[in-house]
C-alpha cells in the first residue's frame, strides 16, 4: 500500500480560542480537521475551576507548507497571549492525495 508523508499539526489551546483557530488552520490551507476536548498539566499549571474553560486538541493534516504556515500564525499572533502550545510529526498517510 502507498502512503504519502504529511505533516500533523497538533494544538492544544484554551477552549475560548476553538472557533479562532478553526478558522485560521481553514484560511491557512488546511482541508479538514480533528477536534477533542484535552485536559492535562503545563507550564502554566493545572485550571483551578471549569469556570476557566477548559482545553481543546485540534489536529490538522496538512502538506509541510501549510503546516508551516499555520505554526509561523500561531507563535505570530496566539503565543505571546494565550497558553497555547503546537508541534508537528510526520505522518504517513493512505490516501494522502486528499491532503496534498
Amino acid at each position: 500500500m502507498q502512503t504519502v508523508p504529511l505533516k500533523l499539526v497538533t494544538i492544544i489551546a484554551e477552549a475560548f480560542l476553538e472557533e479562532k483557530l478553526v478558522r485560521e488552520v481553514k484560511k491557512l490551507g488546511a482541508s479538514g480537521y480533528t477536534l477533542s476536548p484535552a485536559r492535562g498539566e503545563g507550564s502554566r499549571g493545572v485550571r483551578a475551576s471549569e469556570w476557566e474553560g477548559g482545553n481543546v486538541r485540534l489536529e490538522v493534516v496538512a502538506s509541510p507548507q501549510v503546516a508551516e504556515r499555520i505554526l509561523e500564525r500561531l507563535a505570530e499572533v496566539y503565543f505571546p497571549s494565550y497558553a497555547v502550545i503546537a508541534f508537528t510529526q510526520t505522518v504517513e498517510v493512505v490516501r494522502g492525495e486528499k491532503y496534498a
